[in-house]
């Protein structure tokens, strides 16, 4: 593998729609690299979680636009993939706050 899993899988992403997606439709959503591809993406995800993955989906967020007072600001791009893991599988993934 090129890179290292942690440079491709940043962090999980824990919303009130991927906690969703995780127990109705077995998806886990993940940050990625910007410039990760879906191979790298499920070569991290199987080696990390020892799961069978069969379906990626990308999507390449734009970073919202912030004001503090008079001053404004633009949060960084990143990269969000929707993982779906083969039925009876799971991601251990911590929802609480």
């Amino acid at each position: 593998m090129a890179k290292e899993i942690y440079e491709v899988l940043k962090r999980p992403i824990l919303t009130e729609k991927s906690l969703t997606q995780k127990d109705k439709e077995n998806k886990y959503s993940f940050e990625v690299a910007p410039n990760a591809n879906k191979a790298e993406i499920r070569q991290a995800v199987e080696k990390l979680f020892k799961v069978n993955v069969t379906k990626i989906t990308t999507v390449s967020m734009k970073g919202k636009l912030h004001r503090v007072g008079r001053f404004e600001g633009k949060r960084p791009d990143w990269k969000k993939a929707v993982v779906t893991l083969k039925d009876g599988q799971k991601i251990e993934v911590s929802d609480a706050a």
